[in-house]
Parts: structure tokens; sequence; C-alpha cells
């Protein structure tokens, strides 16, 4: 068969990938309907959406990639496929660049949006493009409204004083993340920390629900599971309360008891002191009697409020001079305010055992406060045993514990809280790590709240017919703080029940609350409503999610709320939104620094002999350490310029290959001038069998050995990567098609044989189809030279491997002598190891070397190798 003068001889991605992404959207391949059809298995696979920040990175393209390939490998399976796009469009990054650049946000989001959604179709993703939301547009915010007004109707909203960091400079409240050594991280400001009027959506309500459904997600990874196990925190244990000795003249009759939430009931007879948080009204209260407490407050408030923040601060603390009563001694422990309790975790109060706790441990002995051992460890003897620089916080025999001295810490916990019980002073309870979700933040570029604020009716919801409740365009950033209180005519309206002047509120939601739901609306994105029922039952939950560990514990813990909440408003009827998850690894890339320090982009730097250097001059460039992507330290690959330089198959392709998916990957300039020669040399081969062999070739009845042999390896192949490819395994498939490309190259030297045309058509076939989803541009390409009547690669099915192929009938056995390589025999599988070892001792080369020599061993490893030991 004479080859097509058209026939390209090299792959042109240039002209193929554009021709081959129009023909995906003239045949409008990728479509799906709201409601899934009944005549079809669903799957739904959705990769965490971006952030509009203006470019992706190779780390975006790895995780698109990977969920492209397994919405293309499912469509191939027969599966009705939904693999929708959208924009996490709201967020501070948009409000900094107004400021600092002086274009409003709304245009600089949108604009970012066309440049990563240009980037997004130049790879080729197989994304159902007419599904696209950005939760910046009215149309997805106003039903983010609703859904809230429906939570509020459903007792799932709470308005209540809460502290938080307050930066004075830029008038707005911090995330404990946006303090930075007590200071705010773009004014510099030392932060307040100062009550404010908040939004809390009621997550501890479904606390044990939460948890419970960790149980049910086994197609998670552990470590997430453990990540968010830990963060809802459930701990049983025993909450009482100290009364005040000798309260003072003058102290609010609520302060006369100090509550405290503990674990470890059973050490209560170590106590050596009560901590309470600076928030805490008795501390505000220490505050206003003494000065020296007040500044120990206000010290303690510019700490920041973060767990990471207090944890590694110096352990410090006040003594106010109050003292509180033990429930089972006639003795009484002072009060001190510390630095290292937090009010919004338990009750905002700790008893000090320093025995059994290292961060009181660490305490006392500042404060030269006592230490009492309550609990002896096994094999320890109680005359000798003391607590020194290290606290012992594991079970044993109860010791120094009045009634409760002999038993075991168990037996303690559960007797100490009965006594508790019974003295009507406290009572078994369990405890949550889990807090309710502050949703208020005071930044324009979010979804505005819809409430209402009347003098005379309070917060009032926004009716229905009202929303959207739309952000104002024309909004000025000169001024610190929040626009929306600045602006002359928005917040300004009538209250909805009594009609008199009102105010809006204008504090809008937490960009968490804008992709804890955004998974349902791409079910039927353009309804009217957030979600329609058949449409959002039919696809959930999202068979596959896809995304970045570092999203392991708010974001997911969200998802899972807003779903459980959902389902009990009446808009969804699952409880997980997320079957399966799977965390990719990242992508990570050298760093550089010129010699005035400021990072450079690697486009910025070339190598020469005698090193790196800024291109373009001679001035030495720093090779920092490989680290993850990042534009703070400009060590980002652009995938246009890879595009553009390679094409999109290749980018997608070195990204999948390197390394398990879910590892962290090198970007290396080598690694992907690698790919780009794989995909010239599997282009190559194709074309070869396209040229040599006709389409209609059959196999013959009388087959060669070594055309069964490329059959073989064929359908083992098939096996492979569809198991690869069902086990997250991407690599291990990209490494089973190069063995069936470098078989398939390798039988042109045998064409000639019986059945040989048919086994390399048959081959060349199958790695069209296998590699589509993976380089669907060069898979389309392949396969219409190779099948030019059989329509789109992606349309077609996914290979079936014949099981009376997937085993070998003759396999090669190397042959050594002492441990050396000399020779290889053929033989059957499992063959008698008397035939293998006598072919092994007479093939040619074998026996020339064993001439003359006396063999002391012939050592047998079946289907692998025959060894011979000689002497002499």
């Amino acid at each position: 068969m004479s080859q097509s003068s058209s026939t390209p001889t090299s792959y042109d991605f240039n002209m193929v990938e554009p021709k081959w992404q129009k023909a995906w959207a003239d045949a409008d391949i990728f479509t799906v309907p709201d409601i899934p059809p009944a005549n079809k298995p669903k799957y739904y696979v959705l990769e965490m959406f971006p952030y509009p920040s203006g470019q992706l990175h190779m780390g975006h393209v790895r995780n698109y990639a990977l969920g492209d390939v397994i919405a293309r490998y499912k469509r191939a399976r027969g599966f009705s496929v939904l693999h929708p796009m959208g924009w996490d469009a709201f967020g501070l990054p948009a409000e900094n660049a107004a400021r600092e650049r002086g274009v409003h946000p709304k245009e600089w989001t949108l604009n970012n949006i066309a440049t990563m959604r240009g980037t997004l179709q130049r790879l080729g993703f197989s994304l159902n493009w007419d599904r696209e939301i950005a939760t910046c547009l009215p149309d997805y915010y106003g039903k983010q409204q609703k859904l809230f007004l429906d939570f509020l109707k459903g007792g799932l909203v709470e308005r209540r004083e809460s502290w938080v960091n307050w930066d004075p400079i830029d008038q707005t409240v911090l995330a404990n993340e946006q303090v930075v050594d007590g200071k705010g991280w773009r004014s510099g400001a030392p932060i307040e920390k100062k009550q404010l009027s908040q939004w809390f959506l009621k997550i501890t309500d479904f606390a044990e629900d939460l948890l419970n459904g960790l149980k049910t997600l086994d197609r998670w990874p552990e470590r997430v599971r453990t990540m968010q196990e830990r963060w809802i925190g459930r701990s049983e244990g025993a909450k009482l309360r100290f009364s005040l000795h000798q309260p003072p003249a003058g102290l609010d009759e609520n302060l006369n008891a100090v509550e405290v939430f503990t674990t470890r009931p059973d050490t209560l007879f170590g106590m050596s002191f009560l901590a309470i948080a600076p928030d805490h009204p008795l501390a505000a209260w220490a505050a206003k009697q003494n000065p020296q407490a007040a500044e120990f407050v206000a010290e303690c408030r510019r700490l920041g409020t973060s767990v990471e923040a207090v944890e590694t601060a110096e352990k410090r603390g006040f003594d106010t001079g109050l003292r509180v009563n033990h429930p089972f001694m006639d003795k009484s422990f002072p009060v001190w305010i510390a630095n290292f309790v937090l009010m919004d975790y338990g009750t905002g109060a700790l008893f000090g055992c320093p025995a059994g706790d290292q961060r009181d441990l660490d305490f006392a002995h500042k404060y030269n406060l006592p230490v009492t051992p309550v609990v002896l460890p096994t094999g320890k003897d109680q005359a000798d045993f003391t607590i020194t620089t290290t606290a012992y916080t594991g079970d044993g025999t109860m010791i120094n514990s009045g009634f409760l001295d002999g038993l075991s810490t168990e037996e303690a916990r559960k007797e100490a809280i009965s006594r508790l019980e019974g003295l009507g002073i406290g009572q078994g309870v369990v405890n949550w790590r889990l807090r309710d979700w502050g949703i208020s933040r005071q930044r324009y570029w979010g979804c505005p709240i819809p409430i209402i604020h009347c003098a005379d009716c309070g917060p009032v919801a926004v009716p229905d017919e009202q929303l959207p409740v739309e952000l104002p365009d024309d909004v000025s950033f000169d001024k610190p703080g929040n626009p929306l209180d600045h602006h002359p005519t928005w917040k300004h309206t009538t209250c909805p029940q009594c009609g008199k002047p009102a105010t809006r509120e204008t504090d809008t939601f937490d960009t968490f609350v804008d992709s804890s739901w955004y998974f349902a609306r791409f079910t039927a994105p353009h309804a009217p409503t957030p979600t329609v029922r058949a449409a959002a039952d039919g696809w959930l939950p999202v068979d596959q999610y896809i995304g970045g560990i570092e999203h392991a514990i708010l974001h997911l813990l969200y998802a899972r709320f807003f779903t459980r909440a959902m389902h009990r408003t009446g808009h969804l009827d699952v409880d997980e939104p997320f079957a399966g998850l799977f965390t990719q690894g990242m992508v990570s890339h050298e760093s550089y620094k010129d010699s005035a320090g400021n990072w450079l982009y690697p486009e910025e730097v070339e190598r020469t002999a005698n090193g790196c250097v800024k291109r373009g001059t001679t001035e030495p460039v720093t090779v920092g350490r490989v680290e993850k992507m990042s534009k703070s330290k400009r060590n980002t690959v652009a995938p246009v310029a890879i595009i553009e330089r390679f094409g999109a198959d290749t980018a997608r392709w070195f990204v999948l290959s390197d390394s398990p998916p879910e590892r962290d990957m090198e970007w290396t300039e080598a690694g992907v001038a690698g790919a780009a020669r794989f995909s010239q040399r599997l282009f190559r081969t194709i074309r070869t069998v396209a040229q040599d062999v006709p389409a209609t070739t059959e196999c013959p009845t009388d087959i060669d050995r070594q055309a069964d042999t490329l059959r073989r390896t064929t359908h083992r192949t098939i096996a492979a990567v569809t198991e690869a490819l069902e086990g997250f395994a991407i690599n291990v498939a990209v490494a089973r098609i190069h063995e069936l490309t470098s078989a398939l190259a390798e039988a042109e030297k045998s064409a000639a044989v019986p059945g040989m045309a048919f086994a390399r058509r048959e081959a060349a076939q199958a790695l069209c189809l296998l590699c589509a989803p993976m380089m669907p541009h060069l898979a389309e390409e392949m396969f219409a030279l190779v099948m030019p009547s059989a329509g789109l690669a992606a349309q077609q099915p996914w290979p079936e491997a014949q099981p009376d192929l997937l085993t070998a009938t003759h396999i090669t056995i190397a042959v050594q002598i002492m441990g050396k390589l000399r020779g290889t025999i053929e033989a059957q599988p499992d063959e008698d190891a008397a035939t293998v070892v006598a072919r092994a001792e007479a093939e040619s080369n074998v026996a020339r070397l064993l001439e003359g020599k006396r063999i002391v061993k012939r050592v047998h490893v079946p289907n692998r190798i025959v060894n011979f030991v000689t002497a002499g």
C-alpha cells in the first residue's frame, strides 16, 4: 500500500490540535443533559475550580489533565460523563488589584477568566463549557443568597458577637492567617482584638454526622479523613464548675463560678492552677480592676487568635489574685489569665494539671507552681516516681488522688464524673473541637449577605423576589475599609416588613461559601433555582473529585456541611458531595535569583558552560532548591509557552508520565523534551503501519509465533492500561503505552511473517485508543490514518482485551554462567525445568563457553533464568 502524498511525515501539533478541537466542538460530543440519560450509567468527574489569577501554571495543567484522562476514559467505557468548569471568582486579590492598579475587581476578574479559559481550551480538555459558571456573577451568587435565606429559615444561621482580628488601618477583619507577628499582613498595623456582630452557619449541628460520614468515604485518602476527624475533634469528658473562693465585692454573680471542659477528670487531684482566656469575662473584670492585667490582656490580643500562633508563642500568664475551690478537696487554687487559652475552644478556661500535660508543666515551672503526680505508669514504684521536665500523659494507676487512689485511669474518669454529677457541679459530656463557621467578611468583592437592618424590626431577610442583591459597580477604593460602607446609595433601602428606612448588610460572604456548593450548581447551571432536584439527584454525588491536599480540611468540610444543609432545606437528596477524592501532588521547579536577590522566572534564565546566567547577559544567577511552583518565587512555567513550543499533548503527557499522580513531580526542560520526542516516535510508528497495512487486513488462521507474541503484547497492554486507569495509576498506563510502542516499532523488522500485518494494525488501533485520554489530539490524528472511515477516536468504545490472549505462549529465558548473561532461549510458560535447563545448556554460545568446564550447579528460576555455576 503506497503512502498518500497528503500524509504528513511528522506530527505537526500546530496544525493538528486546532483541527481536532474544532471537530470535537462541531460534533458536540462532550455535552450532556441536565438529567442523566436513562440508557447510560452516569459519571461525574470534577477538579477543584481555579481562582482566576490571570495565568495558569503547570500545576493547574496536571490537576485538569488528571481529570480529563478519567473523563475521556469513562466516556469510552460507555458512561455519560459530566465534566464541568467554573471559576472561584470572588476574593481579596481582586480587591487588592483594584487598590494597587486602579482597575475594577470585576474587570480584572473577567479579563483573567478569559485568558485562563483560552489556555484550558488550547489544552484540549473535554469540558462542558456550556455549563461554565463564575461565582462573581449574579446568576450564581443570587442563588447562593437564596440558599442562605433557606438556611436561615431552617435554623442553620445565627448572628452573634464574636472576637475578631481588626486591622485599624485597613479597617477590616483579618483571618488568622493574615496576621503576621501580630500585625496586618498588608498594612503592617498592630492588630486589635474586638467584638463584632457576625453571621455564623451552624456547622456544629452536624458535628456527629460529619464525623460518622467519614466512615462511608472509602474512596477518600486515609490521611484526608484523619485530618477531618481531628478537625471535627470529638472528645469525651466532663464539664464542671469551679466556684470562686471568697468572690470580691461587686463581682457579677454570673462570674462566681468558672466552667471548664476536660477530657481528664481523673487528674483533678493534680490541679495546681486554673487558666482563663484573655477574652474570658472574668479576665475582662480583672483588667478593669488592675492596669497590669489590662496590659497583659492587650498583649495577648496582639498575639492573634490562631491555634498556630498560640501554640508557638512563649507560654505566659498573669495571676489575677482570684482563687477557685477544688470540687473534691478543701483547697483553693489561683486563677491565671494565660495566653495559651482560647475563648473559641472549649469554655475558654481549663484547669492545669502539670503532671499530666506538658504545656501545663512548662507553665508551672515558669511560675513556680506545684506539680503533683497523680497517674503512676505500669511498672513504676510510687515511692520514687516524680515528674521533672516531662509530663506523663498515658494511662496507669491513680495515686495522690483521694477516693480515686488505686483505680485505673479509665475507672477514675467514670468515678470522677459520677461524683461531680452527685455534687451537682458537673456532668459527663461529649465535646467538639469544631466551631460554627463565621462567614462575615468586611470587603466589597464577595457575595452580598441578603439581610436588611431595620431599627424597629432588627435583621430582616431580603424577600426572594428582590434577589439577587447585586454588588454596585460604581465603588471607590480611595478610602480604607469596605467600599460598600462608603457607597452613597447602595446600602440605603427600606425595611421589607415595616417600610421604614433601613440599611443593607454591608458584609459579604466568606469565599469558602462560594466553593461549598458549586458542584451542585453545575448539574443545572442555568436554572432559576439553586438546584433542580432531578438533575442534582441524578448526577450527585461527584464520582471523582480531584484537587490539592491543601484543601483537605476546610473546603471539603464546608462542602460536606453545605450538602447536608441543602439536603435539610430540600435542595438535594444526598449528604456526601464527593464519593471519590484524589489529591494530586504538586508540580515543582528550581527557583532563581539574580545578583540583587530578585526572583526570576525560568524563561529569564539560561544555562551556560559556566552555570546559569540572566538571559542575554553574563550576570550570574543563583539556583535555589526545587520547590512548589508559586508566583511569589516566580518558579512557574506558563502552559502557553509550552503549548507553542511543544504542543498541548506533550505538556499533558509529561505531567502525567513523570511520577505517580499523588506524588510531587519536578518540571524539567529535559523531561518535556523527552515527551515531545516520544510523541513524534509514536506518530511515525503508527504512520508506518497505516502506510504498510491495508485497513481491511484480517487475521489469518495460521499465524506466526512473532505475530502471536505482538498480539498478546497488545492485549496484555489493553488489560494493564485499563487496570491502571481504574486505579488512578496513570503513570503506569503511560509506561505500558511506551512498551507497546516499542514492540510495534520492533515488529517492522518481521513485517512479512504470516499474521504480522494484522497484528501490527491491531496494535496500532489499540495504541490510538489507549493514548487518547492522555494525548487526545495525537490520538485523533493517528486514528484517522489507521481507521480513516471510523469517525472520531473520542467517540470510539474502549478496546477490550481478549482473555485467551492475556497469557504468553512463549517467554524468553535468560541464560547465565556464573551470574553473567551469556545467551537467551525461548520456552513455554512453566515448561518442565529439566527440558528448559537442557535447552539452555545446548544454546550455541553457552555450550561454547561451558566447554572444558565442570558444572557444579544448575540453577533454574521458573520462567526467568537458568544459571550455570562452574569450576575449573
